[in-house]
């Protein structure tokens, strides 16, 4: 009994700390919180989940049946993992804001040792790969290089624009290496819905949030039906999708073209990898910040779900 405490404690310890994981990952523009859940041997449970609330649950709650609903959702796995999404978002957001800022070669460093060690992780999930396999993988990061590397448009201030930008950024954000945040900022919605947050527009919020839902429902099903049926091809898809993201997170960068933010403050628009600097300080710091990124890529991986 006491055995059997313990460990449902530290399971629930440890889906606090992968969604704090995950919420720190998505504050980031360019990092993905699905990257950490897959790396974490939970992103098939948490696309199952998903799955479950948006159908079981909602069809015995639409029957009266509340107290069947309740027992339905999975919250053991949901709660403390949401909280843990909650608690960065609160606690870390000004931290990487500081840091993106101020210190960006150093950020971006841990976030490339990351994913590095990711790629690696994920690629392990398929036993035996074959030359579709890698022609899949190729295509998948070509198409994510292409995305990360887009140059952000503006779209109409529309109901169905804010609705299908929701349901975009919110797939994204379940899917490994690709940012739901980034591709807001390349549909230029980003700006629009941090402003819309600032003035409580409940319309255009509840429109984006309606989108979010609707996408999360319809997708989760979608990934659910990959996983059980094309599990290899899958595996493939979402390797390239972080080797291509890569390009988003590399550490040094140059700023091509800039634009004010609502703060009137100047934010780069367009930037292209370079090389790193000269041999020094800043060379080595970030080197030991992307080998700690690997090395907590393997801690994960170690405590990881069977």
């Amino acid at each position: 009994m006491v055995d059997r405490f313990f460990r449902k404690k530290n399971t629930i310890v440890r889906y606090f700390l992968t969604g704090f994981a995950m919420g720190s990952a998505d504050i980031v523009p360019g990092v993905s919180g699905g990257t950490i859940a897959f790396i974490a041997g939970i992103y098939e449970k948490l696309i199952e989940s998903i799955k479950t609330l948006s159908g079981k649950t909602l069809k015995i709650l639409l029957k009266g049946d509340i107290k069947g609903a309740i027992e339905s959702v999975p919250f053991v796995f949901l709660m403390p993992l949401g909280l843990g999404i909650i608690s960065a978002v609160f606690t870390l957001a000004r931290f990487l804001e500081i840091a993106l800022n101020d210190y960006p070669v150093y950020l971006w460093s841990f976030f490339f040792g990351l994913i590095v060690a990711s790629i690696f992780l994920v690629r392990r999930k398929v036993k035996q790969w074959s030359p579709q396999l890698y022609l899949i993988l190729g295509a998948a990061t070509v198409a994510a290089y292409l995305i990360v590397g887009a140059v952000p448009v503006e779209t109409p201030s529309t109901i169905l624009a804010f609705f299908v930008s929701g349901t975009i950024a919110i797939t994204a954000m379940i899917l490994p290496g690709i940012s739901g945040s980034f591709l807001l900022l390349i549909m230029g919605k980003y700006q629009q819905i941090l402003a819309a947050v600032t003035h409580f527009d409940v319309i255009t919020l509840g429109t984006v949030a309606a989108g979010a839902v609707v996408g999360l429902a319809l997708f989760s099903r979608v990934l659910s039906y990959l996983f059980k049926n094309y599990h290899d091809m899958l595996i493939a898809v979402l390797t390239g999708l972080m080797l291509g993201s890569l390009r988003k997170v590399w550490p040094w960068k140059e700023t091509v073209e800039t634009y004010i933010d609502r703060h009137g403050d100047v934010i780069p628009l367009i930037q292209r990898n370079i090389p790193p600097g000269s041999i020094g300080p800043e060379l080595f710091i970030a080197a030991v910040l992307a080998l700690i990124g690997f090395a907590a890529i393997k801690y994960i991986e170690r405590y990881a779900d069977e």
